[in-house]
């Protein structure tokens, strides 16, 4: 059973961080009372309750030991979305050609900006919000039922202050061709106002025999002077027996953002949940993963990408929850730190008593092209069954200078060397994108960060 948190702040300043939440929810609450149904504001009160006792976590908690969040324990936010000042031009660099694309700033869903073609009989793509006045049937079942805010005082906040994000159903049987991009603007405020903290809320349910592929996406526009925002989504995806989601998540924030995610999934029998996770942005970033394997004969494939460099910090924590016999679970991370850049990977790969036939492996590599880069890895195996196959690693290392060597011999520069090794290392990652768009969005994100970046754009 997890530990419960520790409040990250004393004395004054925790009471005045504390304050704003609850005024916060207060307001939150009042808003909402009147379109959402009971239960929800139950949840609601509970969370925040919750969230009172617990604190933000500390360093003396295991699972925070690496990762320090008094910063934004400290800062003072505001919880007015602004979300009226984005344009369409802001947007543009974000933007998925051919697919259906959803919109939220700050939290809040604009239908303006937001592109949704015709798609097949059944299938629901709207808001959160809109979801529980016109399908409260599909979206009370499962809202709230698998992240639990018990133990983690994010997904509390979340739970408590979340007003808008997006809802997502498939029906029974039905293929969605057109690609779901849910795109997330983080907007800064001018002058001497509060950066804004924002909890969007979005809920993918796949029915049976169903197919999907969703793209999440945070970022900040260019001309925005985001500052120290926080955003603190939480996203639950559910697969019904035989179902099959294809997902990936692009976390491309400016550098001073704070970036604090919950992702949680569960599969039934038979499905099939495949995840690309990519990070380049953000301050501090925090991706919780969780996948509950709950039928037989499931899998779940969780790979990633992060790159930092400077000061900032990324901490990929995933757990994998083997509950039925004969699934599969396949997780692949891997890192790219410059500078004082720091990353924690801790994996946790739980395989519940009955759970045979087991076939689950995890696998973190890292490389550091600075010697003050820092990363903490830390895979872990919990098995509980007698017939099962299950692997863990782990390798934190530099290039390699016999490659590099090599590479000179025939004629190329020192750093587009060092640039051709680097792009081969995310290159395993990058190749694993099916969608054309988002796997062009990251190649051409890696020519513009390497050195020489037209020399490795000519050789690949």
């Amino acid at each position: 059973m997890p530990e419960a948190a520790a409040v990250a702040t004393t004395g004054e300043s925790a009471t005045d961080s504390m304050r704003a939440y609850l005024e916060a929810f207060e307001s939150v609450a009042a808003r909402r009372a009147a379109s959402e149904p009971g239960r929800l504001g139950i949840l609601r009160r509970e969370a925040i309750t919750r969230f009172q006792e617990l604190g933000f976590p500390t360093k003396r908690l295991e699972e925070w030991r690496s990762t320090d969040v008094r910063p934004i324990a400290r800062a003072e936010f505001g919880f007015e979305s602004g979300a009226e000042g984005t344009t369409e031009a802001q947007l543009e660099a974000f933007r998925y050609a051919g697919t259906c694309e959803l919109v939220l700033v700050n939290g809040t869903y604009r239908e303006d900006l937001s592109r949704i073609p015709k798609l097949p009989e059944g299938v629901v793509v709207s808001s959160l919000a809109r979801a529980w006045a016109d399908h409260p049937d599909l979206v009370e079942p499962h809202l709230g039922n698998h992240a639990k805010f018990e133990h983690h005082a994010f997904v509390a906040l979340n739970t408590a202050l979340h007003e808008d994000g997006v809802f997502v159903f498939v029906p029974r049987g039905v293929i969605v061709d057109v690609p779901i991009h849910v795109l997330h603007i983080g907007y800064g405020k001018d002058g001497d106002a509060k950066p804004v903290a924002s909890f969007p809320r979005n809920l993918f349910v796949a029915a049976e025999n169903s197919q999907c592929r969703v793209i999440e996406q945070y970022a900040t526009a260019s001309d925005m002077a985001a500052g120290n925002t926080l955003a603190s989504p939480v996203t639950e995806v559910v697969l019904e027996a035989n179902a099959v989601v294809d997902h990936y998540k692009l976390q491309r924030e400016s550098i001073d953002a704070f970036h604090m995610a919950t992702f949680q999934i569960h599969l039934e029998r038979a499905s099939n949940f495949s995840s690309q996770s990519i990070s380049w942005g953000g301050g501090l970033v925090r991706n919780d993963v969780n996948a509950v394997l709950d039928g037989e004969g499931c899998e779940a494939t969780l790979n990633g990408l992060y790159m930092v460099e400077g000061t900032q910090l990324v901490d990929n924590h995933m757990r994998v929850d083997h509950v039925a016999p004969h699934c599969d679970s396949h997780e692949l991370f891997k890192g790219i730190l410059e500078g004082s850049a720091r990353a924690v990977f801790n994996g946790r790969i739980f395989v519940h008593k009955g759970a045979q036939k087991t076939d689950a492996k995890q696998t973190n590599r890292n490389l550091l092209l600075s010697p003050k880069a820092l990363v903490n890895s830390n895979p872990q195996l919990e098995i509980f069954a007698d017939d099962v196959r299950c692997t863990h690693g782990s390798t934190v290392g530099q290039l390699d200078e016999l490659g590099v060597f090599y590479l000179r011999s025939r004629g190329i520069g020192e750093q587009a060397a060092r640039s051709l090794l680097t792009y081969a290392f995310a290159a395993d990652i990058v190749q694993r994108i099916k969608d054309k768009a988002v796997r062009r969005d990251l190649e051409e994100f890696l020519f513009r960060r390497l050195p020489r970046g037209e020399v490795v754009r000519q050789a690949v």
